[in-house]
């Protein structure tokens, strides 16, 4: 007997809105109407293409790469994406979901994102 397959990917969309006059950004800002309609573009594109069950959109709050935004994470990978757009998520989902590569140039700088910290070498 066939269940739910596992996914393949979690893609985990930060959805955080600063209220408006807010000095930080945010990736959902009321300033740039495309940011509010990415997490409903991605959702409807892994539908159209017939893999929303291996690919799993999640909505978050915020990842802590405000100065970035529109951000996504990409597991497994760790692979995060920035300066979203529709047609940047468009190619992500065709060149890294479908196709295996990492879209590199979306890819945020190592500078503000680096290696993984494990919660081991943090305790105190």
């Amino acid at each position: 007997m066939m269940g739910i397959p596992q996914p393949a990917f979690y893609i985990f969309k930060c959805q955080q809105s600063a209220p408006p006059g807010m000095p930080k950004p945010s990736c959902v800002s009321q300033s740039n109407p495309e940011s509010q309609q990415l997490m409903q573009h991605l959702s409807q594109q892994l539908m159209m293409k017939g893999i929303i069950a291996t690919v799993q959109p999640i909505q978050t709050s915020c990842l802590n790469r405000c100065q970035q935004g529109p951000v996504m994470l990409v597991e497994p990978g760790h692979t995060m994406y920035v300066g979203l757009t529709k047609e940047k998520i468009d190619r992500i989902i065709d060149e890294h979901l479908i196709g295996g590569n990492v879209v590199n140039e979306y890819v945020i700088d190592d500078s503000v994102w680096g290696e993984p910290i494990s919660p081991a070498s943090m305790m105190r």
